[in-house]
């Protein structure tokens, strides 16, 4: 997927309030849940134990971390939208997260974004990104999130 080009901050602000589009889907692995648990020395059984998990977890598998899951979206994002023509991007942090459903181990998850708000702020935005983690098959999301960036001028 070809991600939408924005170019600098005064474009971003004739987009607020808009979609800005939906990421590919991405399958998420054992491998992978097992590489996050060694990375973040958190190894909880529901995570890296199928056998266990098939007969113990509620979910019948493992199922990824939720910090896992919000780690996916510079990633994802990057398919959705690229920003040209500023001078930097910083990651400001989150006003909300919510994990709402896990994400089985080979299920796949793609990355929806809304543009809620775009504050002028001195060189540059800030903009609040609605971003919500969709697990093909289930209507509810895995995580939804409202994330902060700024961009400079």
């Amino acid at each position: 997927m070809a991600a939408k080009i924005v170019q600098g901050t005064a474009e971003l602000r004739t987009l607020a309030g808009q979609e800005l589009g939906v990421s590919d889907w991405m399958t998420i692995s054992q491998q992978q849940i097992t590489a996050f648990a060694d990375a973040t020395l958190d190894h909880q059984w529901i995570h890296i134990n199928p056998e266990r998990a098939a007969k113990e977890s509620p979910f019948g598998t493992t199922i990824a971390h939720g910090y896992l899951t919000l780690s996916l979206i510079p990633h994802l994002l990057e398919q959705i939208v690229a920003i040209r023509g500023v001078s930097m991007a910083v990651n400001y942090g989150l006003n909300k997260l919510r994990f709402t459903q896990p994400v089985p181990s080979g299920a796949r998850v793609r990355l929806r974004v809304n543009l809620e708000d775009v504050a002028d702020m001195p060189k540059g935005v800030q903009c609040q990104l609605q971003c919500t983690v969709e697990v093909e098959g289930n209507p509810k999301p895995a995580m939804v999130a409202q994330i902060v960036f700024l961009y400079f001028d």
